[in-house]
């Protein structure tokens, strides 16, 4: 056997640290890059969903505003006395003066049966029925303040004036990433109206004012949000973050720039983010398209009082400075992961080479040991692993050489048994076909003499004796006769679980058997085997016949069939708690005439039979003892097919 070369298994264990270093590193360098880039989403998704927040309590507040100051108008004597007694010069008077000090992009008062009286922003334009108005309609009809964010017409904004429907008027730009349309012009605005009930000292409701703000081209919303929640905050120039209001989705108010660096009204929101939050009404956050960018961004549906979605709350940070933290991290992350690897190749190099070199005598000892030479060892240089593993080797090598002494050994003794067994089977053999005749003659006319009426009572007991005595010795040489295997075995397939059980049905109603309880553990799927029936329940009767006189005064008796070793063979295992083979007695157990039973008790070929019947089958039997513990017989028999059982036979 050639000895390996140091260079191959070099070249194997960098190989191998290769596999375990990179595939490692590769798989971590994936995952921790997904994870890193899924985390620098998530932080920045995070934090547009708190800014959406912020911006929503910032509209909120702004509608909460507006209903407060037309809430708290409608409580004034002035306006209520002036409506009440048609004085609309006074009432123009308080409500142009409130007009102003408010803010609002218009705020009017109507009657009883909502007919505009007195309208501050344009107020040539009065008469017009407000009862087609929802807020100002359900502000009368309920009795208490109502705000909303509501869509008007572009005749009704023209009646507030016409400066306030020039704003209003919006033109549709072309958008990247929106749903192409026909329309190209808005004009309709978007507002944040309130209306209150006017009621008299007496309870009456005698009219409503009510007044908001047009948010078309009105800043003043976007930019508060901008400034609380980005603080002017640029990247590279640019601001960071941005705000709008859709006007369904065009936007009629924001802060995001286009490139020629105006307000980029008249933009549209992207045809995904219209599918989710105008369609369906849900919330988006995620990254979009905003206008000329890609932004990490929060919309919202923004509700009518009738819960219609009308517009679209935004919020949205400039993605290009996560897209550089996520770059610059894997990057980072790349390059400790690369050192590591690195460092673990170059150490696992340098661990290899010191590694070779007792491999390296290893592998010589165990050249020279396959060569003969058992008394070769390695020396030990070290006390660890590798130091370890060279001790094992050299006690490997004194094993081998005392197994090698004890095979031998038992090689030899196996040998002289079987020509022990041999040559006195042929003696027996010999013997027993030498005495068969006599031996029947004597029983014939011994048993004839018996039957005898005339023979004397004394000579009669005395012929009985010889009959009884002549049978004994029949029996012996019988027995004689099967150890020698004179009779031609008659091989057919067979299920050992059927002879065992056939076996213990005769046995189990003999007295001998009275004491003792049978427990059988017999394997349900096991082949059938070729052998000679008979001769097998002739073994196991006697190994039962044994164990149950080993146990005089009771006890157990395990019989169990199991796959032998590698499964090439079926193993019957017979075993008692009797009272054990002294161990000095078990080398001669299967010797014939050999037993420690009392004299007359038994012949000392039971045992020498089944030997002799289970080597004939190319079996074994062995057999385990422990004094007062008891005894167990194995016997393993080949799984064979015919052919091989016909050649044994």
């Amino acid at each position: 056997m050639p000895v390996l070369p140091h260079r191959s298994l070099r070249t194997r264990l960098i190989i191998g640290l290769l596999l375990v270093v990179l595939l490692p590193g590769l798989i971590a360098t994936i995952v921790g890059i997904r994870i890193m880039n899924e985390r620098v989403v998530q932080q920045a998704q995070n934090k547009v969903r708190l800014d959406l927040n912020t911006a929503r309590e910032i509209y909120h507040a702004r509608i909460q505003e507006i209903r407060t100051i037309v809430e708290y108008s409608a409580i004034r004597p002035s306006i209520t006395g002036s409506l009440a007694a048609n004085d609309t010069t006074r009432l123009g008077e308080v409500l142009d003066d409130l007009y102003r000090q408010s803010g609002l992009d218009f705020l009017n008062v109507t009657d009883g049966d909502l007919s505009v009286v007195y309208r501050s922003r344009n107020p040539k334009v009065v008469g017009d029925d407000r009862s087609g108005n929802v807020i100002v309609h359900m502000a009368l009809e309920t009795g208490e303040a109502i705000a909303s964010t509501e869509t008007l017409p572009a005749e009704e904004i023209l009646r507030e004036g016409s400066d306030l429907a020039d704003r209003a008027r919006i033109r549709i730009l072309p958008t990247p990433k929106a749903k192409p349309i026909e329309e190209t012009e808005l004009a309709d605005g978007m507002v944040i109206i309130a209306a209150a009930p006017l009621v008299t000292e007496e309870g009456k409701k005698i009219g409503v004012i009510y007044g908001g703000d047009l948010l078309n081209r009105k800043y003043e919303i976007v930019d508060k949000i901008k400034s609380l929640v980005y603080q002017g905050e640029r990247y590279e120039g640019k601001e960071i973050g941005t705000s709008t209001i859709f006007h369904g989705e065009v936007r009629v108010s924001t802060n995001v720039l286009t490139d020629t660096g105006e307000r980029a009204i008249g933009t549209r929101v992207s045809s995904e983010v219209s599918d989710q939050v105008l369609a369906s009404g849900r919330k988006w956050v995620d990254r979009a398209f905003v206008v000329n960018d890609w932004y990490i961004t929060a919309y919202e549906p923004i509700l009518d009082i009738r819960k219609n979605v009308v517009g679209i709350l935004y919020v949205g940070i400039l993605e290009k400075p996560f897209d550089d933290l996520r770059r610059r991290t894997v990057w980072t992350f790349l390059a400790i992961t690369g050192a590591g690897m690195a460092l673990a190749l170059a150490i696992g190099y340098l661990l290899s080479r010191s590694i070779l070199q007792p491999i390296g005598k290893l592998v010589e000892g165990a050249q020279r040991l396959t060569d003969g030479d058992m008394e070769h060892r390695i020396p030990i240089a070290s006390s660890d692993e590798i130091g370890v593993l060279c001790q094992a080797f050299n006690e490997m090598g004194e094993s081998l050489v005392y197994r090698d002494r004890q095979l031998k050994e038992r090689m030899q003794l196996q040998l002289t048994q079987s020509e022990k067994l041999a040559s006195i089977g042929r003696l027996a053999a010999g013997v027993a076909h030498e005495i068969n005749t006599p031996l029947t003659g004597v029983l014939t006319y011994s048993s004839l003499m018996l039957e005898d009426a005339s023979l004397p009572r004394d000579s009669r007991e005395d012929v009985r004796v010889i009959v009884e005595e002549t049978t004994r010795c029949r029996q012996i040489v019988r027995n004689l006769l099967d150890f020698a295997r004179e009779t031609k075995p008659e091989i057919g397939r067979n299920n050992i679980n059927e002879l065992v059980r056939k076996t213990l049905d005769i046995v189990r109603k003999q007295s001998l058997f009275q004491n003792i309880a049978i427990e059988e553990r017999l394997r349900s799927d096991l082949p059938e085997i070729f052998v000679d029936a008979n001769q097998i329940r002739q073994v196991v009767m006697n190994l039962v016949l044994n164990a149950a006189e080993a146990m005089p005064k009771g006890g157990k008796l395990f019989i169990s069939t199991d796959y032998g070793e590698a499964e090439r063979f079926v193993k019957v295992v017979v075993r008692d708690t009797g009272c054990g083979i002294p161990e000095d007695h078990l080398e001669r157990i299967f010797d014939p005439f050999f037993t420690t039973k009392e004299s007359g008790k038994g012949t000392g070929l039971g045992l020498s039979v089944s030997y002799g019947i289970v080597q004939k089958h190319k079996g074994t039997i062995t057999v385990t003892s422990q004094v007062g513990k008891g005894t167990a017989f194995e016997v393993n028999l080949p799984i064979s097919d015919e052919k091989e059982a016909a050649q044994t036979a």
